[in-house]
């Protein structure tokens, strides 16, 4: 086993129609666990769908989650130039969501892309650092898996895989039978109760956590920008 990928868990009912909202009403973490050994990222990708089939999960459609990075043009005062990274998730079609470095951050409107072309005085684009993760989404009972490629200047870095838990808003009271769940298809690759939940007054969840997806995500992403690119890994 031996490169990187996420698993984002997520405990939240979404939207019925999440195409109407800009709220993700699910809680979520990313952590890491390792590519099959001796296998390509897509083939270890291959691997999660056919156990999952074998589960009799059923195929949805697909998923993207993207980020942007932008660095602040102009004098810093011989501080490193602060970065704003301006994310997209394809669960919130009408929003996206913008993070500096190190807080704060906000939601705002899906055109916000637009805006920062008009800021190019202020915000540069950070050519070639995009990264983005895309994938398949599987319904299995009351579970929604996202198994997504990482890729980023058309190298595959990474898989991510998110899992919901559809019913429950209280992490601590769903999270035995998530990990159950998760083991069928990730076998030991299952980490215990994630800090993201551990660190927060335990209650149920409110929207504006939708933050917390986000934020690992782009966690994930650091991550994968500071990886070697993988020997084949080329996406065509």
């Amino acid at each position: 086993m031996g490169d990187l990928n996420s698993i984002s868990l997520d405990c939240g009912r979404k939207p019925e129609h999440p195409e109407e909202t800009h709220s993700d009403v699910g809680r979520t973490c990313e952590l890491h666990v390792p590519v099959a050994e001796g296998k390509s990222v897509q083939q270890t990708v291959d691997l999660l769908h056919k156990k999952l089939e074998q589960l009799s999960a059923v195929k949805q459609g697909s998923f993207f989650v993207d980020c942007e990075t932008y660095h602040a043009a102009g004098p810093t005062s011989g501080q490193p130039p602060k970065l704003l990274y301006v994310m997209h998730n394809s669960e919130m079609p009408l929003s996206c969501m913008a993070m500096f470095e190190g807080g704060p951050c906000l939601t705002a409107d899906a055109n916000f892309d637009v805006l920062m072309v008009k800021l190019k005085s202020h915000f540069q684009n950070a050519k070639g650092h995009k990264v983005e993760s895309r994938g398949a989404r599987y319904q299995y009972c009351d579970f929604l898996v996202k198994v997504g490629t990482i890729t980023m200047s058309s190298s595959a870095r990474g898989i991510s895989v998110e899992v919901e838990y559809c019913p429950c808003v209280v992490p601590g009271d769903c999270w035995n039978l998530m990990k159950e769940f998760m083991q069928s298809f990730l076998g030991s690759n299952v980490p215990e109760l994630p800090s993201v939940f551990t660190a927060k007054p335990e209650g149920l969840y409110a929207p504006a956590d939708s933050t917390d997806t986000m934020t690992q995500y782009l966690e994930l992403f650091s991550k994968v920008r500071k990886q070697q690119v993988v020997p084949g890994s080329t996406v065509r």
